[in-house]
């Protein structure tokens, strides 16, 4: 399971360093892409794989499937750490989070996200999602602390 915020730099390759405690559990092989809110998805190969199975479950007859299936999957791609614990992110995935010079990387759970540092201050921040008021849903929910 991953948990925790890390600040790492890129380096002028467009590599940044994974925190040791997540690299274990990611693998050799793992699957990078366009998640939501302007961050990427880092997903260990296995959860990558669990997670396709289930949309490949999704109907071609329905066009919301389809866009949501090629949308989705046109982003990712398979990715390997390097010996020294750094991760090549792609330019149009650079690009689509802005992440320039300092990342952070967070754990939720089954896969890491990998933010601006710019892009995360503002969603973590944001007047629009104030925690407390979330949690309340949650425990509305039956998700108790």
């Amino acid at each position: 399971m991953f948990t925790g915020e890390y600040f790492h730099s890129f380096d002028n390759k467009g590599r940044v360093i994974i925190p040791s405690k997540f690299r274990d559990e990611l693998g050799d092989v793992l699957y990078i892409g366009k998640g939501f809110d302007q961050c990427l998805f880092v997903y260990p190969y296995e959860t990558w794989i669990e997670f396709s199975s289930k949309l490949k479950k999704l109907s071609l007859l329905s066009s919301e499937h389809r866009f949501f299936s090629r949308r989705f999957l046109s982003g990712f791609s398979e990715c390997n750490i390097d010996k020294q614990g750094r991760l090549l992110l792609p330019p149009n995935l650079r690009d689509y989070s802005d992440l320039k010079d300092e990342a952070v990387i967070i754990g939720v759970l089954d896969r890491i996200e990998i933010w601006s540092k710019e892009n995360w201050d503002s969603y973590s921040n944001s007047d629009e999602m104030n925690f407390e008021k979330v949690a309340e849903k949650m425990s509305e929910l039956g998700l108790e602390l």
